[in-house]
């Protein structure tokens, strides 16, 4: 949460609750398709996930 809210809530215009209720699933979404992460090696999610399924695809287990 506290990244995310450096991120994203601190960054934003937030004249009021109702805003940010709204921006909500915008943030949400770009972070969890978009946004690089430290704990994954700076990739968004997705390329993570895509380059773990690539070593272990290659994987002679």
């Amino acid at each position: 949460m506290k990244t995310f809210k450096r991120d994203y809530v601190r960054v934003s215009p937030r004249p009021d609750a109702i805003s940010i209720l709204q921006r909500l699933a915008e943030w949400f979404e770009d972070d969890n398709t978009i946004h690089p992460h430290s704990g994954l090696r700076m990739r968004s999610p997705p390329e993570f996930i895509a380059a773990q399924s690539a070593t272990q695809a290659t994987c002679p287990a």
